[in-house]
């Protein structure tokens, strides 16, 4: 029985821990199971007599007296250790899930999701190189089908390894960033990257674009376009809220303007490229399939996030393994709660 049906069944009190745009995608996939929240709680330092659905914000301490018995729902994200570590505690001293919702799309990661899919989960599993991987495959459909937080923490990847092991960080001249936000990860990669010369970056929010563009006034070897990554060049209406997770899935936002999108393809024209990152808020599959070219003729070494869409997990490995055989595949994860920051590598 996945979580779904699990809390479908529930007929203790329903106490949801934080607030905002995840607990409001969380609140709605429950009601759809007639499943109602009866209160909600916030770290101590977060409470301040304020209302959220309705419901007056209580702290932990409030909640322990007014209900003897109660099962906790985790409705934020975070990778910061001391959060993460509030998460673990909860988690021993009560019953606590972190529901699995989709960033974007709307397949739920129910089981009879999985079961619909089974022969392609079974193949994007067989298509990864080493035990490691599979073993956090396993992980995190685990935690997909039951929200528990410690399949999560099992699936934790070392940076070190990943570059020691998997990527080759002395080969890369030229690098491609799609989804590359403000500069962060561009960072990142003249880090970790020592002959690194030009970063190819495209990032379709405007606000980070701006953010981008003044890193790229600093940062000589970064060359940016404010587009986002797809499989052609178009213009799509795109979420323009600012943060992180805007895409061009979020058709319901009242922030909707139009964005010019790329094809990496495109945006290189021939030029060769040694490693790509692909984070592009769920249009991943479009992005590959944009850089088609590039990919057969180049073989560059690859980073895929492969969270957002629940058929990312078996969708993305079949994909690049249909365009490029040549490829070992591998999948590592840095620690967050829910199951994001996992990533797919592509190295020839």
């Amino acid at each position: 029985m996945d979580f779904w049906s699990k809390i479908s069944q529930n007929k203790r009190p329903v106490l949801m821990y934080g607030m905002g745009n995840g607990a409001d995608k969380i609140i709605s996939y429950l009601e759809k199971y007639g499943v109602f929240v009866d209160d909600f709680f916030a770290s101590d330092e977060f409470v301040r007599g304020h209302f959220f659905h309705g419901k007056r914000v209580l702290k932990l301490c409030e909640a322990r007296q007014k209900y003897d018995d109660f099962i906790i729902l985790l409705s934020f994200a975070s990778s910061l250790p001391e959060v993460l570590e509030k998460f673990y505690l909860l988690d021993k001293d009560f019953e606590m899930y972190a529901p699995d919702v989709p960033v974007t799309g709307d397949n739920l990661f129910t089981e009879s999701f999985y079961l619909e899919n089974i022969d392609k989960f079974d193949l994007a599993r067989s298509l990864l190189a080493d035990d490691e991987s599979k073993r956090i495959f396993d992980e995190v459909i685990n935690y997909k089908l039951t929200a528990k937080i410690v399949h999560l923490k099992n699936a934790v990847s070392d940076k070190s390894e990943i570059l020691k092991n998997i990527l080759k960080p002395s080969a890369y001249v030229t690098c491609a960033d799609l989804g590359a936000y403000n500069g962060d990860t561009a960072k990142e990669m003249l880090n970790d990257f020592a002959n690194v010369q030009k970063i190819i970056c495209l990032e379709p929010d405007s606000r980070n674009f701006r953010k981008l563009s003044a890193f790229a006034l600093d940062e000589n070897k970064l060359e940016v376009y404010e587009a986002g990554a797809w499989s052609c060049d178009s213009v799509l209406k795109m979420d323009q809220s600012g943060n992180r997770n805007a895409n061009v899935f979020s058709q319901n936002s009242s922030k909707l303007k139009d964005v010019n999108m790329r094809s990496l393809d495109s945006v290189l024209d021939g030029r060769s490229v040694d490693y790509i990152k692909f984070d592009v808020e769920g249009a991943e599959a479009m992005a590959i399939k944009g850089a088609y070219n590039t990919i057969v003729k180049y073989k560059p070494d690859m980073l895929i996030s492969m969270y957002h869409r629940s058929e990312d997990m078996f969708e993305l490995p079949i994909l690049v393994h249909n365009i490029c055989p040549d490829y070992k595949l591998y999948l590592r994860r840095f620690e967050y709660v829910p199951a994001w920051d996992l990533n797919l590598y592509a190295v020839k």
